[in-house]
């Protein structure tokens, strides 16, 4: 296989990063083991951000959750730790990082992770009429 996954999580710099902007990427074929049972948990991850200096590359990104395909994880702890990933790597002013996960044993479960740097204001909401 010419490509590996690898939890290496790459960034480029920020082409923007005197206004607030948010970057929203969907991942709709992520997968990991029921820590419990073995068997394969299927979820959408939903990653927001309003970039600093740095943004996620996405190849590395397909990598990184590539990476979790074999690994028991239980649903909270894996959407933490992505958070918290993907914050070391690019210190966002703000993250999202919402996990959907597909029904088990009559069960949907949805995990939603925050991070937000201390000294960002966020622009406020602008209503449209």
């Amino acid at each position: 296989m010419p490509s590996q996954a690898s939890k290496n999580l790459e960034t480029f710099e920020n082409p923007n990063q005197d206004i607030d902007y948010t970057i929203r990427i969907d991942i709709p074929e992520f997968t990991c083991l029921c820590p419990k049972t073995g068997q394969p948990d299927f979820a959408t991850i939903k990653l927001e951000y309003v970039p600093e200096s740095a943004c996620i590359e996405l190849k590395s990104l397909k990598m990184y959750i590539w990476s979790y395909r074999n690994e028991g994880a239980f649903h909270e702890a894996v959407t933490n730790q992505m958070l918290q990933d993907f914050v070391k790597a690019s210190s966002p002013r703000f993250m999202r990082v919402t996990g959907v996960f597909n029904v088990r044993g009559g069960i949907y479960t949805t995990v939603v992770a925050e991070h937000r740097d201390a000294n960002w204001t966020p622009t406020p909401k602008v209503e449209l009429p």
